[in-house]
């Protein structure tokens, strides 16, 4: 049995999880959910696929419930512990000792408590891991124990976005978000093309998961750098396959590829950065005109998409002075062959454009 730690946006983890699950075939018996974690049965597989989650923080091995099960925890000379479902320091500092008391018996045991933290980050886990077990404590219907046995490595994130070659702070994806969004396509192998692939941050997300990679651009400057970072990636993450890349305009997609693709994978274009939060009416003058643009995008997506092809598409949303966030309807989707299979939002306080991530089927 094991628990899922959603990340900082737990509906877009939540759902990129249960995405993850089908395109890898995994079955799964979930026990329990709640707004940050699930608890679920599977085989070990998951634990080899885990690196794979862009949304999740941490994997847990459940080990038993209620607080008897502390005595099935492994001995450890350096732990932490982590509890989730309720905000209690000192439950906290009781569990901790709890768990010293029982490891006495074995040898001695340190227990790391940074203050008021009560769940490790993993940035701590990782500075000692694995000589650091991190014991985790879920409080839902039951109290559920466990140990984490897989984290996401945020270094790595970090230094697939920071110390690539070539950089574009503002205008890039995060690549968190680009192996989300891989997953959100449910495709686990086949051709996937980022038409607006700017410096390659979906790109290389496809090439770090085996796919075959095609990306385009209309700037040549950028896929100048995307090419500079893709010789970085193959380098640094020992990535065996090459990416096709191609300076095209996204409305003019089969001029440029004569392959048909499983997956479009994307964020375009989201209109010029904001210097305030708009009116609901400013808000819908930008949309528009922006899916006047779209709007050819998608019949160019139709000349190179196999049947049933997916794409997971970042529309803007905005975020209005009244603090409420207008997402546009787009009827004209259904128009075009696109079925709408789901929308999610991602997004922080202080972004005053937000993205509206569609997944779409192609009907053909």
């Amino acid at each position: 049995m094991y628990a899922l730690i959603l990340g900082k946006n737990p509906k877009l983890s939540e759902a990129e999880f249960y995405s993850f699950v089908r395109r890898f075939g995994l079955k799964i018996n979930v026990i329990e959910a709640s707004h940050n974690w699930i608890i679920f049965e599977s085989s070990k597989k998951v634990e080899h696929l885990f690196h794979r989650l862009g949304g999740a923080l941490k994997l847990v091995r459940i080990t038993g419930n209620e607080e008897n099960a502390v005595k099935e925890l492994t001995y450890s000379k350096l732990f932490t512990v982590s509890i989730y479902g309720k905000e209690d320091w000192k439950l906290w500092r009781k569990l901790g000792s709890q768990i010293k008391k029982i490891f006495k018996g074995e040898g001695s045991a340190k227990f790391f408590k940074p203050a008021k933290v009560y769940a490790m980050p993993s940035e701590l886990i990782l500075k000692g891991f694995p000589e650091t077990k991190d014991f985790v404590f879920i409080y839902g219907e039951k109290l559920w124990v466990g140990e984490t046995i897989k984290i996401t490595d945020p270094f790595e994130l970090k230094k697939l976005d920071v110390e690539r070659p070539v950089q574009r702070a503002i205008f890039s994806i995060p690549p968190r978000l680009a192996r989300i969004m891989v997953n959100l396509t449910e495709i686990r192998q086949g051709n996937f093309l980022d038409p607006f692939c700017g410096i390659g941050t979906i790109v290389q997300e496809f090439l770090l998961q085996g796919l075959n990679a095609y990306g385009s651009d209309s700037d040549p400057k950028a896929i100048k750098g995307a090419k500079e970072n893709l010789k970085w990636l193959k380098k640094e993450f020992k990535v065996k396959k090459t990416a096709h890349l191609e300076v095209c305009d996204a409305r003019k997609l089969k001029r440029c590829f004569r392959t048909k693709f499983d997956a479009i994978v994307t964020e375009p274009w989201l209109g010029k950065p904001l210097k305030y939060n708009p009116t609901r009416g400013e808000a819908i003058q930008m949309a528009n005109q922006l899916d006047r643009f779209y709007y050819q995008v998608f019949d160019s997506f139709r000349d190179v998409l196999k049947r049933n092809g997916r794409v997971v598409f970042v529309f803007p949303a905005y975020k209005l002075k009244d603090g409420r966030i207008y997402r546009k309807e787009r009827r004209w989707l259904e128009k075009l062959g696109f079925e709408v299979l789901a929308k999610y939002t991602d997004f922080e306080e202080r972004h005053r454009v937000v993205r509206d991530i569609h997944v779409l089927r192609f009907k053909g």
